[in-house]
């Protein structure tokens, strides 16, 4: 049997087993999440994007002109999680005078990972219709695949809004997803080779020249610092940073902070 047959692809994706007190994460983020929410002055909440239940962002803007709109897209493998355990991430860029956007999408296996791609191109559609001004993407995990999707040839972004976004910074993306054929996951995402190789940002060509970040913890899984060095060798624009001391559950807490190395990347020309 050779390595290639041994090799388990369900732990090389499996974050928590590796990250001590995995399980205090999520109670915590929605419990930050939500002290966020209940404190920020000036938000809007639930704002419909599509015809879905789920298909709703939130939307936080700073007290004082806007420079422009950030959207940031959760992660959770297109399988869990909602916009109301991240609302503290906004945090940052909202001190630096930026709209932030959170919004939720369908889950896999009720919809296809295709599926959410244009969901997520709509919910930026619609974000950026009601705010002028400069775009930035931002993404954990899955949804760090998400936001470089927006940027491919294939693009639910209209020309409008694709026009106006000057960076994408994906947080420990995925962006090559043949391997989760290979994981139980794909139980629930049901890709074929095909649809794997068609969902991979890492394997299209950017539509357009943009500067891409792929910013990925140090203490992370490889794969997933694999994924990061990946986009970065096959788009021109793109490049990646290799955060130290972080790992995949706590390398997004620097979006809370507005003087951050992350915010900083993400906001900074």
């Amino acid at each position: 049997m050779n390595e290639q047959e041994t090799f388990d692809w369900d732990d090389a994706y499996a974050n928590a087993a590796h990250i001590q007190d995995a399980a205090s994460f999520p109670p915590r983020w929605e419990k930050e999440a939500s002290a966020f929410r209940d404190t920020w002055p000036i938000k809007e909440i639930d704002v419909v994007y599509g015809d879905s239940e789920r298909q709703r962002f939130d939307i936080f803007s700073p007290d004082g002109p806007s420079r422009g709109l950030m959207v940031f897209v959760h992660g959770g493998y297109w399988l869990r999680f909602d916009k109301s355990s991240w609302s503290h991430l906004a945090a940052g860029c909202l001190n630096q005078n930026w709209t932030v956007c959170l919004p939720s999408y369908e889950l896999a296996p009720s919809v296809r990972i295709e599926d959410i791609t244009l969901q997520i191109g709509e919910a930026i559609n619609t974000a950026g219709d009601r705010l002028d001004g400069p775009i930035r993407l931002a993404g954990h995990s899955a949804g760090g695949h998400l936001v470089t999707r927006m940027l491919c040839a294939d693009t639910p972004i209209s020309p409008t809004f694709l026009g106006r976004i000057e960076k994408v910074v994906s947080i420990s993306g995925l962006h090559d997803l043949r391997p989760l054929r290979k994981t139980a996951m794909n139980a629930s995402f049901n890709l074929s080779e095909d649809d794997a190789a068609t969902a991979s940002p890492a394997l299209a060509e950017p539509l357009r020249e943009c500067p891409v970040v792929a910013w990925v913890g140090e203490d992370e899984r490889p794969e997933f610092v694999r994924q990061s060095t990946l986009l970065a060798q096959a788009w021109p624009t793109a490049t990646c940073h290799t955060e130290p001391g972080r790992h995949h559950f706590d390398v997004i807490e620097d979006l809370i902070d507005p003087n951050s190395g992350l915010v900083s990347a993400l906001l900074k020309d």
